[in-house]
Parts: C-alpha cells; sequence; structure tokens
C-alpha cells in the first residue's frame, strides 16, 4: 500500500496534518497567554498610579514600611496575585512584599518601565520578573516623586506565583483540552478529505498504470485504447499522459508489426534470392560441366548449344542481380532523384520504338497516344523510363500473338496520367495485392508462371512513390490488364 502513489500521498498528507496540528496547539496555548497578559495589563494599567497617589511610601529616601505593609495588604484583598516592589531611581530593589529569599535580583532593568510611563499601548508590555533571572512579566509601574525630586518607582508585577499557579492549571486543562479537540476533529476531517481527494485525483492514474502494465505483458503488440472516451490532448496533464501513452503504444504496436513484416520479408527475400540464383548458377555449371567432361565427343553445334545455354543462365542471373541492387538502392532512406524538367510525350515515343521490334516478333501491335502539347512533367528522366521499360515488358510477356499493347498520355489539372494497357490474358483477383511483391509472379490460366526475376513491378512502384505517385492497376482475367500513374506537371 505504501509503495504506491496513493500510499505515499496519503502518509505526507497525515505527517502534514500532524505538523499542522501541533502548530496550532501551541500556537493557541501562546496565543492565549498573550491575550491574557494584554487583557491583565490593560485592567491594571493604572494600579500602581492609584497605590502612590493615595499611600506615601518615600521620603527623603527613605521607605516607609507601615505605609508600604498599608498598601500591599489592601491590594492583596483586590487582587491577590500581584506582587509588590520599591525600586530606587536606578532600578534597585529597595523593599518587597514577598517572603524573604524569594527573589532573585537586585535590580530591574528600566527601559520597560520607561515605555511604560511614556504612555506606549502597544500592551503586553513585559518586564523583568525579580523572583526568576530568565522570565519576563505583565506590570503597572508609577513614579513616586516628593517635591518635584524623583524618591523612585512602586513596581507592580500583575502575574505574581500564585497567578502563575492558576494559569498553568488553567492552560492545562481548558486551553489544552479545547486546542488539541479542535486540532484532532480538524485532522480527521482533513484526512478524510484528503483521502478521498487523493484516491478521485490517482483513479485515472491508476487505469493508466494497469493499462501500461496490461500493454507490458502483451510484449508490446496489444495497443492501449485512450482510458476514457472523455479524454483530450488538451487537458489536464494527466489527459495528455494517458492520449500521449495511447499514441505512444499504437506507434509501437505498428513498428513492432513492421519489423516482424520486414524481417519476414528479409528471411523471404534470402530464401526467393537463394533460389532464383541458385537455379541460373546450377545450370550454367552444369552445362560447363558438361563442355569440360565431354569436350572431345561433342559436335561443334552441340557445344555451341551448350554455350548458349550457359551465357544465357549467365545473363539471367547478372540481371538478376542488377535489379536487386537497383532495388536496395532506391529503398535506401538516403536514395535521391535527379529530378529534371522533360517531355514525358517524347519519352513515351523513344521507349515505344525500343520494343517496337520486340512486339513485331511477337505479332503485337504497339500504339502511342500522346498530343504534341503535352506539358513538360518534373521527374527523374532515367527512373521513369526503366519504369516504362518494366511496364512494357510485362505486357509483351504477357500478350499472346495478336494483341495490342496502348501507351496514353493524357494531361490533366497539373498532371500528366500515363496509362500502359494490353490485351493480354490478365492477372488473377487474388493475385493483384501481391503482384507488387519482391519475386512475386502471377501464373496466368494456373500455367507455368513466364520467365524473369519478379523485380519488375516492385521497382516501379518504388520509383512512383520517390516520385510522390501511386501506381494503380485494373486487370480483368481474359480481358487485360492496364497500369496507371501520374507526374506533376513543371511550372
Amino acid at each position: 500500500m505504501l509503495r504506491t502513489l496513493y500510499g505515499k500521498l496519503s502518509l505526507a498528507l497525515l505527517g502534514l496534518i500532524f505538523l499542522v496540528s501541533a502548530f496550532y496547539v501551541g500556537l493557541t496555548v501562546f496565543t492565549t497567554r498573550v491575550y491574557l497578559q494584554e487583557v491583565s495589563q490593560s485592567l491594571n494599567a493604572g494600579l500602581a498610579a492609584n497605590v502612590v497617589q493615595d499611600t506615601v511610601l518615600m521620603a527623603d529616601h527613605k521607605i516607609d514600611e507601615a505605609a508600604f505593609k498599608k498598601a500591599f495588604d489592601r491590594l492583596m484583598h483586590i487582587n491577590p496575585g500581584v506582587e509588590l516592589y520599591l525600586l530606587d531611581g536606578q532600578g534597585a530593589i529597595l523593599a518587597f512584599s514577598t517572603p524573604t529569599g524569594t527573589v532573585a535580583r537586585q535590580q530591574v532593568a528600566l527601559e520597560p518601565l520607561h515605555a511604560f510611563l511614556d504612555g506606549a499601548r502597544d500592551y503586553p508590555i513585559l518586564g523583568e520578573d525579580p523572583r526568576d533571572r530568565e522570565r519576563r512579566k505583565v506590570f503597572s509601574v508609577a513614579p513616586i516623586v516628593n517635591a518635584g525630586a524623583l524618591e523612585g518607582y512602586l513596581y507592580v508585577v500583575l502575574g505574581g506565583e500564585a497567578q502563575d499557579a492558576v494559569a498553568r492549571a488553567l492552560q492545562g486543562s481548558f486551553i489544552l483540552r479545547l486546542a488539541a479537540g479542535i486540532a484532532v476533529a480538524s485532522a480527521l476531517l482533513t484526512l478524510a478529505a484528503g483521502l478521498f481527494s487523493f484516491n478521485f485525483l490517482t483513479r485515472r492514474l491508476r487505469r493508466l498504470a494497469a493499462a501500461m502494465e496490461s500493454f507490458k505483458q502483451s510484449g508490446f503488440r496489444k495497443s492501449v485504447t485512450p482510458l476514457a472516451p472523455r479524454l483530450r490532448a488538451d487537458g489536464d496533464e494527466i489527459d495528455k499522459l494517458a492520449v500521449t501513452f495511447a499514441q505512444m503504444s499504437s506507434l509501437m504496436t505498428d513498428q513492432i508489426q513492421q519489423l516482424e513484416d520486414v524481417d519476414s520479408a528479409r528471411r523471404e527475400l534470402l530464401a526467393n534470392v537463394s533460389h532464383d540464383l541458385r537455379t541460373p548458377l546450377a545450370s550454367m555449371q552444369g552445362y560447363l560441366e558438361t563442355l569440360l567432361i565431354k569436350d572431345g565427343r561433342l559436335s561443334a553445334e552441340e557445344r555451341q548449344e551448350y554455350l548458349e545455354l550457359a551465357v544465357k543462365h549467365s545473363r539471367r542471373m547478372g540481371r538478376l542481380i542488377h535489379e536487386l541492387f537497383e532495388l536496395a538502392t532506391l529503398e535506401h532512406p538516403n536514395s535521391s532523384l535527379q529530378v529534371e524538367q522533360f517531355s514525358i510525350a517524347e519519352l513515351v515515343q523513344d521507349v515505344s520504338q525500343k520494343f517496337q521490334l520486340a512486339a513485331e516478333q511477337k505479332q503485337l501491335r504497339l500504339e502511342v497516344e500522346a498530343a504534341g502539347s503535352t506539358p513538360f512533367v518534373v521527374g527523374d528522366i532515367g527512373l521513369i523510363e526503366r519504369t516504362l521499360d518494366n511496364l512494357i515488358e510485362n505486357a509483351i510477356k504477357f500478350t499472346p500473338a495478336g494483341g495490342t499493347i496502348r501507351l496514353a498520355i493524357e494531361p490533366g489539372d497539373g498532371v500528366v496520367t500515363a496509362r500502359i494497357s494490353d490485351t493480354g490474358c490478365g492477372i488473377a483477383a487474388a493475385d493483384l495485392p501481391r503482384i507488387f511483391d519482391r519475386f512475386f509472379r502471377s501464373k496466368p490460366n494456373d500455367a507455368e508462371a513466364p520467365e524473369g526475376t519478379g523485380l519488375g513491378l516492385a521497382i516501379a512502384k518504388r520509383t512512383l512513390q520517390l516520385h510522390g505517385s501511386p501506381i494503380e492497376v485494373e486487370s480483368t482475367q481474359g480481358i487485360g490488364t492496364t497500369f496507371t500513374f501520374q507526374l506533376s506537371t513543371a511550372q
């Protein structure tokens, strides 16, 4: 319990309440004592002056013992708690009303007395207690003057020993009990309110901690949705923390899934590369070994055939390696484009002429539809040419004799659309989502897939991604396929 935030806050609140309560009790006792001193001094401020006015206590610097005792007896009937002291002009104690041996001082400081006589009303004014060298008490004082000469002072200590005993008894009973009772009641109410408030305020934090633990237990694969429908990104700190954690968990889940997908794709890529390289390498190695073993028994035609087959597989392996390197270059995070303005209409014409002979050999019509007023586009002309090569090469490969391949360029609002369509065998609906995957080769009509590396469309898609353009495909089996992409026009 104490290891939780709620427990720590509760413990801190309990300690704080204890300190405040102790301070409150101490402050109550202190203020009560000061208040009693202020009241006592205010009520008895003229006591010493009245005694001096009614009684001659000193004459020619001599004490009238009988008059002093009479004054003391009279005051004792009025206020039994007072103590009387006769002081000379320098504050030395000449006579006192307390028992002999109880006076610890021989002299009293005159500064508080002068402050009192000067009319200061900032009560309580504390003077030195002759019975104790450390203690200070409220008092009343009056000068004793005869024939204009200062004889001394009548110093009346209002809080005598008897009053101190009564005050201590009262403070030990009523005041302390009252202060302690108020402190305990306030502490309990404050503690209850604090515990309820802490429980309410930490409720969302507990839910967030539980969600984070659940996210951890799931192996960071199950994202956390916002913990309450009313959470807002512009709310308080807990709301912001919960929303941020939900976004972070979603991002981490996606990234982990992407890493797993990349790892799976990497393993698949290695398997495919190994397979695609092994096949031509094994074939080429077989033909070359045949030539070495049967060199003297092969005719010139057979030797030529074996060499041509070895060269064919060597070229296939070289093309695969080249396309792998090209795709890796395009997928590198630091890959960049050699951007320039060029005429896509002229580029399409040039590419079509490049494949015209291959199309005629397969008895295909290669048509181009491009207006001369087609605006220039912005892009990497080399990569766009490579993309067109791959798309046209695929179209020739999958279109039977007598078919048509059409390259169309259509200007639009800020873009130029390129369409490469054919009347070939089409792509099965189940294969359409995978045709841009590496090494994937569609098998038309369940026949064996045509020879190829399976990287051409992946290279085309990555090239157009770098140009900020998606590549779209529409295909119907037995009717044909159309690839479409767009390039931005030059400003």
